[in-house]
């Protein structure tokens, strides 16, 4: 009892985590995340300012408009000149025909003005923003092409497309439509409220009365906008997860007869979002009619008291219809405020969300110190463990210090691989045997380091493959894997994958050696023949046989063949067959297969057995000592090569006696 309270216990896997990364609700504003992302917009800083500034004297102008009524009212349309206009009275003249001329073109000059300023600003921002916009968007797609392949068997293909799509608009509207059009409505607000104070208090501050149930208004509005939004992206989310997966899976889907049920399933998630926004919906059609009806109350009032104080005379007309456009214009700035907030509030999740994927580190880094191998190939697994489950540094510890017994021991780990020891030597063909689940596929994805062990070490060149540099050893390998994959593009650009370094000849040479070219040059236009999202234009043979010679086109020291043939028909696999002659010569291969006549002429077989290494030998050896190896050998032949292998037997017997 004691020992098991030293043990450190394995942590949470990460895939308990996935759902959490969409309910972060995120604060109103955050400094921190604003600071953070103010590094994207430092590069664009001249562009911001001038944004800035044009949006405050864009704000400027709104107060502009009013008050020129006020002056023509008052001065040339009522007589009222002794009530005082201020500076313009000196400017403008007596004579009431020209003065209101002067004064309509001061009103189209501001026009003009308002629209040079909301020209500059919107372009500027909206140019910033796409900037913004690229960057984050790049250094995302960067980030994630380093993270570790363990990285994405725990995060949903949807939710990461939803990082670089939906999260990054929305940090793009806060630039473009809320940050700055919370500084209009503010440099507009407070420009009102002086000029509305300087001109009348008594009437300003009869307008201001309503401001406490808007802000009352407002808030209710707010929070409830806020809950709505955030369901809104969380059902995005999900959605963009969902459709990827289906249909990626479609021919699934219509081979099970499932389409019924996939659609209620998406009809379940989608109605998510329906109903998500209908409540956003409600919440505005409660509140801006909230807001209209109060600064028409307002505007009520302006009449009332402005009215009794133009036949009193203390208030001139042209002071009531300068009030009347101002609260019309005062009104919407709060209201524009309120949904900004909910951009701005948008924003700082969508940003928490990111910078949470980017700090996200990927395990599998190069080290800083490199060595650099003896060129040799040879391939060598000394004692490795691994699981999936993730560890703390505690438990990597405990693991480094425990004996073989004691790791043995912990039955809450889920071993894939149990102290696994082979050595491939330069040139050998190594093949790779067992039932589904054995750890096959493990051991050559431990090998190029898209994990790291548990437990062990992995030798490349002899050296540890987490003291290589990643990059040049990943440079050793070339896979064909079980699931042929192919990028939209051409059948060239799919060989090539952008190395510069294979020619046209060094292409079509491997073309020929896979005995691909002819289908190849059999199409109207060859290897600049176009080829749709996941190679879906060409057959499942043909897909393979284009992966194959992939990877004899970049020349690799050692190659990795992942149950290769098995999703391709006779004819393809002998083909395929007869290019791995041509494919292995020379270099250290590494064949996974379910097919035994795949294996046979391998230089040693390995067979795993539950994450084990029970039996190791060539064919013939492996045959005579009846083990795993036998039986399986016995389920893919028993009914045509039963003589045969009884004659296997006798030759490897005799062979072993001597």
């Amino acid at each position: 009892m004691a020992d098991e309270k030293l043990k450190p216990r394995v942590d949470e896997k990460p895939k308990a985590r996935v759902k959490a990364d969409d309910e972060i609700t995120g604060k109103a504003y955050d400094a921190r995340l604003m600071m953070r992302l103010g590094r994207y917009l430092a590069p664009y800083r001249v562009q911001a300012t001038i944004s800035v500034i044009a949006v405050s004297l864009r704000a400027a102008t709104d107060a502009v408009g009013p008050y020129l009524v006020k002056v023509a009212l008052d001065r040339y349309l009522t007589r009222q000149a002794h009530m005082g206009t201020g500076w313009m009275s000196r400017h403008l003249s007596s004579d009431p025909r020209v003065g209101v001329g002067q004064l309509a073109l001061v009103y189209l000059a501001v026009l003009l003005l308002a629209y040079v300023f909301e020209f500059t600003q919107t372009y500027l921002m909206q140019w910033t923003g796409q900037k913004v916009m690229f960057d984050l968007r790049r250094e995302i797609f960067r980030h994630m092409q380093r993270m570790h392949v363990g990285f994405f068997d725990t995060n949903a293909v949807g939710r990461l497309v939803t990082r670089l799509t939906s999260d990054v608009d929305a940090i793009n509207d806060m630039f473009t439509s809320g940050v700055l059009a919370m500084i209009d409505d503010v440099f507009a607000l407070a420009i009102m409220v002086v000029v509305m104070l300087a001109m009348n208090w008594r009437l300003a501050l009869l307008t201001f009365a309503v401001l406490p149930l808007i802000i009352l208004a407002t808030n209710m509005f707010r929070h409830s906008v806020r809950a709505s939004y955030r369901r809104v992206r969380t059902a995005i989310a999900r959605i963009n997860s969902f459709t990827q997966e289906h249909v990626s899976g479609m021919s699934v889907v219509q081979l099970f007869n499932r389409e019924e049920r996939a659609y209620a399933d998406f009809e379940a998630v989608n109605r998510q979002h329906m109903v998500a926004f209908k409540d956003t919906i409600f919440a505005y059609a409660l509140y801006y009619p909230a807001v209209e009806i109060l600064s028409s109350v307002a505007i009520a009032m302006i009449l009332w008291r402005g009215g009794v104080g133009v036949i009193g005379g203390t208030v001139t007309i042209g002071v009531i219809g300068a009030f009347i456009q101002y609260a019309q214009r005062f009104f919407r700035p709060i209201q524009d405020l309120s949904e900004k907030f909910n951009i701005l509030q948008a924003a700082m999740t969508a940003c928490e969300r990111i910078f949470k994927l980017l700090d996200t580190p990927s395990q599998i880094i190069s080290p800083q110190t490199t060595r650099i191998g003896d060129g040799s190939n040879r391939i060598e697994f000394r004692h490795v463990w691994f699981t999936y489950e993730a560890m703390s540094e505690d438990e990597r510890a405990w693991m480094a210090s425990a004996s073989d017994a004691e790791v043995a021991a912990r039955t809450d780990i889920e071993w894939i691989l149990k102290d696994v020891s082979f050595v491939v030597e330069p040139g050998e063909t190594v093949a790779i045997v067992g039932h589904t689940g054995a750890g096959k596929t493990t051991l050559t994805s431990l090998m190029m380091r898209f994990y790291d062990v548990t437990r062990g070490a992995i030798l490349i060149d002899g050296v540890d493959v987490r003291e290589h540099d990643l990059e040049s050893l990943r440079k050793h390998f070339a896979v064909v894997l079980q699931d042929p994959y192919l990028f939209s593009g051409t059948i060239a650009e799919n060989i090539r994958l952008g190395a510069e370094e294979i020619t046209d000849e060094r292409m079509r040479a491997a073309a020929r050696d896979v005995n691909v070219l002819e289908f190849i040059e059999s199409l109207p236009r060859q290897f600049d023949e176009p080829v749709i999202e996941r190679g879906n234009s060409l057959s499942t043979g043909q897909k393979q046989l284009v992966n194959f010679a992939r990877a004899l086109a970049f020349d690799p020291r050692i190659l990795i063949l992942d149950e290769a043939t098995s999703s391709v028909d006779t004819d393809t696999e002998l083909k395929i067959r007869l290019a791995l002659e041509k494919m292995i010569a020379g270099r250290t291969s590494v064949l996974i297969a379910h097919r035994l006549s795949t294996v046979q002429r391998a230089d040693t077989i390995l067979v795993m057995h539950k994450g084990q290494l029970r039996e190791q030998g060539n064919h013939q050896e492996l045959l005579a000592q009846r083990g795993i190896y036998f039986k399986l050998y016995q389920l893919q032949y028993r009914d045509q090569e039963m003589p045969a292998v009884s004659a296997s037997l006798d030759t490897g017997a005799a062979a072993l006696a001597h």
